[in-house]
């Protein structure tokens, strides 16, 4: 059994199709056939039942597909190792983060690229913690920002910086002409916040546990930039990253800061602890994480 041919299973058990895997793999359909029946007589047993409607596992095929599936990623992520192996100062830079990282990041991009003009970036958002440890063990991203603390034996995550979460409201808003807001103030408001398995989302409800207060949320959003659309149309308030507002000046949009230590959150930068990692891609992290010394 060879690596060729654990890829056609791999490929037909996905399409749930000879033809359509056939397709993929831009191979006949009856050598495709072929490459499986000898699959079958190598291991001693059915791997796949067919019938006129769809193609299934058996006990044994689904056994064969775990592991293929592993031991396939496993090279893929070889071929990566060894492609940026290679590389010094040339190829591509993978960046996952969050939205409030906006106003900072392009700062240590510039920085970066006046040493390593040749590397490519691809920046792309990874906002739940799953994302996260997905995108790094699937090698998607080379290194994430996030704020989720992400504790695993596999992940290196170092800690950048401290934000406050600052309310959010309309200029209208009776709380807006108010010198002091306390957290108890919003126990009515219709409240905006991020969706379930949001690091922030977890850091307001904890803060309001803490006092004894049941929000009452109308409004659950992935994004911070939905829920201030909501705010401009006074249709609520939301507890967002300082950050995150850093570059937005809207009249309509006013921030107060609310006095409660549990407001805040740390945002980190993650990577593979065990993961090679090319001089130009080490070069970003340690430019990343020099920014905030």
């Amino acid at each position: 059994m060879d690596l060729k041919q654990l890829t056609y299973f791999v490929t037909v058990v996905e399409q749930k199709s000879f033809s359509k895997a056939a397709s993929v793999l831009h191979i006949s359909q009856p050598s495709l056939s072929n490459a499986i029946k000898n699959m079958e007589d190598e291991v001693g047993f059915k791997l796949l039942e067919r019938n006129t409607r769809n193609i299934g596992l058996t006990e044994s095929g689904q056994l064969l597909y775990e592991r293929a599936l592993h031991i396939l990623l496993d090279m893929s992520i070889l071929e990566k190792e060894m492609q940026e192996a290679r590389l010094v100062g040339k190829g591509e830079l993978r960046l996952g983060m969050i939205e409030s990282v906006k106003h900072w990041i392009p700062k240590v991009i510039r920085r970066y690229e006046e040493k390593f003009a040749d590397m490519n970036l691809f920046l792309t958002e990874e906002l739940s913690g799953e994302d996260v440890k997905r995108s790094l063990r699937q090698y998607k991203s080379h290194a994430v920002i996030t704020n989720q603390l992400i504790d695993e034996a596999d992940i290196r995550t170092v800690p950048l910086y401290k934000e406050k979460l600052v309310l959010v409201l309309h200029e209208t808003h009776p709380l807006a002409k108010r010198d002091v807001v306390l957290l108890s103030d919003l126990r009515d408001e219709p409240f905006i916040i991020t969706s379930e398995g949001f690091q922030t989302r977890e850091d307001v409800l904890e803060t309001f546990t803490e006092e004894g207060i049941h929000p009452y949320i109308q409004y659950e959003v992935e994004r911070f930039e939905t829920a201030l659309s909501l705010i401009l149309e006074n249709l609520g308030v939301s507890l967002i990253p300082e950050n995150y507002l850093a570059d937005r000046h809207n009249a309509r949009l006013v921030h107060k800061t609310i006095a409660s230590p549990s407001l805040e959150r740390t945002v980190y930068l993650t990577y593979l602890k065990d993961r090679y990692m090319a001089p130009a891609i080490e070069a970003f992290i340690e430019e990343t994480i020099r920014f905030f010394r």
